[in-house]
């Protein structure tokens, strides 16, 4: 018999199917992400028990944790939690916590980018939340030592955009007439690390409020745009957009919501 012969059509598919149940055995086996850590001159690893002995804000909750999930790339080490993030702890727990003798992601967002290497990227778009500079901090948006690191999801009872609203104050409301889009979040309309558009918006100028509020026109009529304005006016939305997007054109400049308006007018 030779060796076509022998592997035959059924061969493969049952062969296949053992090589892809064991690899997806492995993907369910591992649960946590595995990454290389932040070195120290000069440091080694001591372990979340010794970081426990002064950062117990940090540590109690730390098991409930996005974070919690993260692991080091060298299994000698072992789990040692704190230091994926921060390096290697033995030269601060020899300075009694001193200050440059570990790494600070609170001050630098270098630690976060050796994960997060899509927001680094997003972050040197033309228009960003102030974090490369150092005037804000991933922290400020991301809870990083307990609970989700992204508010608004899992059991979470406040929503996504209350870590928007914490500095946004006037886009919070709430409004008597409120912008179906807040509904959905922030992140619907902008991309909070960065953007090639003014004002971290996804899209650009009415393309952003077309993805939601456009409609085929129908047989005869002039093809205006449904911003829920085209139940109450004939006017041509089209030649409108042409003097600048919905809410610089003198009609929508409120587009989070109004206290007077339906049309999110001031």
């Amino acid at each position: 018999m030779t060796m076509k012969n022998r592997w035959s059509k059924n061969t493969l598919i049952f062969g296949g199917t053992i090589i892809w149940g064991l690899l997806l055995i492995s993907c369910i086996g591992v649960n946590r992400a595995v990454l290389a850590p932040p070195k120290i001159p000069g440091a080694h690893y001591v372990g979340t028990k010794e970081c426990a002995q002064c950062h117990t804000d940090q540590t109690d909750h730390f098991a409930t944790a996005s974070h919690a999930r993260l692991n080091l790339a060298d299994p000698k080490v072992g789990e040692t939690g704190c230091e994926a993030c921060h390096g290697p702890g033995s030269v601060h727990v020899a300075a009694g916590g001193g200050k440059g003798s570990i790494v600070n992601p609170g001050k630098s967002p270098e630690a976060c980018f050796a994960c997060h290497l899509d927001k680094k990227a997003q972050f040197s778009l033309p228009n960003t939340h102030q974090v490369l500079n150092g005037k804000m901090s991933c922290a400020d948006c991301h809870e990083v030592h307990k609970g989700n690191a992204i508010a608004g999801t899992g059991v979470d009872l406040e929503g996504q955009n209350a870590t928007c609203t914490k500095c946004h104050t006037e886009q919070k409301g709430p409004f008597v007439y409120e912008h179906g889009a807040m509904r959905e979040g922030c992140v619907a309309c902008h991309n909070p690390h960065g953007s090639i558009n003014a004002k971290m918006l996804v899209a650009r100028d009415a393309n952003l409020c077309l993805r939601c509020h456009l409609e085929a026109s129908t047989p005869g009529s002039s093809g205006e745009i449904n911003a829920n304005a085209i139940r109450h006016t004939t006017e041509n939305h089209n030649s409108r957009l042409m003097q600048g997007t919905c809410w610089s054109a003198g009609c929508h400049e409120q587009p989070h919501g109004s206290n007077v308006s339906f049309h999110f007018r001031n």
